[in-house]
């Protein structure tokens, strides 16, 4: 299972009720995070998942409403007594970015890996396999996906037929390969295909682009900016790179996802909920995301 929640709903600016846009998934007992604007460490304490698993946090782009709680909250992380080393992913220009924060958090007790994503590129960090693809605003910005893949069942007849030893079979199912007696067996030789995974895809900032339905393609859940929410905001949205509610739930039909959650909002709309038959009338799976709005998303057949 996957655990999702929203920190904060907000654009541009934190309102008293809405923090800044960032989410927050655990998996496994491990956690990553997406975006980390002003303050998002003061949401994440709400919260109560933690600090000291966060394996990774990434960004959409670099803008200040998306990065600049980072200090603050490395030095929490630090404060919990993390050791191992923690992953910072983005775009190109990463690098350059932290090096001019970290002046304010020059001393924390894990090291800071920095990966610097080329668009629309695959990584694995931890139990997180993470896709980039790269959208429309006014600086480089991704939007990104996270697969929790699921292997197929163990299939006791394909074992014995391709004669793997039994003390391999419980190894060979949580790994993808052992030695036993000098003779390697992989994990192919005693599973069944491999099932349907969970998928959360997540898009803020941009235009909506061609690539971006196919991206999303039957994600169980699809978290999408609606900076705003009114119809006659288009021309607004067409020139500071943004969406309309409408228009993320138009991607959400065409990419034949489970729910859309939007969030993002600008502050000049404080009650976003009248607006929200904008999107449901395209997009009947559509809900306002709040902060710390939270699922647990299962796999199927459990």
């Amino acid at each position: 299972m996957l655990d999702v929640a929203l920190l904060g709903t907000g654009g541009m600016m934190p309102l008293p009720n809405r923090h800044l846009t960032s989410l927050m998934l655990r998996l496994e007992g491990r956690l990553m995070v997406i975006d980390c604007g002003e303050g998002t460490q003061v949401t994440m304490k709400e919260l109560g998942w933690g600090f000291k698993n966060i394996d990774v946090i990434c960004f959409t782009h670099y803008h200040a409403d998306h990065i600049s709680g980072l200090p603050g909250l490395l030095l929490t992380i630090g404060n919990s007594y993390r050791t191992e080393p923690l992953k910072l992913v983005g775009p190109k220009g990463l690098a350059k970015v932290y090096e001019g924060l970290k002046v304010i958090c020059p001393e924390l007790p894990f090291k800071v890996e920095i990966v610097e994503l080329e668009p629309n590129e695959e990584i694995n960090v931890g139990v997180f396999n993470i896709h980039s693809l790269k959208v429309n605003h006014k600086i480089i910005c991704y939007s990104y996906r996270v697969n929790v893949k699921r292997a197929g069942r163990f299939n006791v007849e394909k074992a014995i037929s391709l004669n793997v030893p039994k003390k391999a079979w419980s190894i060979l199912q949580k790994q993808p390969s052992v030695e036993v007696d000098g003779q390697v067996y992989t994990s192919d030789m005693v599973l069944g295909e491999d099932r349907k995974g969970i998928s959360v895809s997540y898009c803020t900032d941009t235009r909506p682009v061609e690539a971006l339905p196919d991206f999303v393609k039957e994600s169980d859940l699809f978290i999408c900016e609606g900076m705003y929410g009114e119809e006659d905001k288009k021309d607004k949205a067409r020139e500071y790179k943004h969406m309309l509610f409408s228009e993320a739930a138009e991607i959400a039909k065409k990419g034949n996802v489970k729910s859309l959650w939007l969030t993002h909002f600008s502050p000049a709309m404080p009650f976003p909920e009248m607006f929200i038959k904008n999107a449901r009338d395209i997009f009947p799976e559509t809900s306002l995301g709040k902060d710390r709005k939270t699922i647990t998303l299962m796999f199927e057949g459990e």
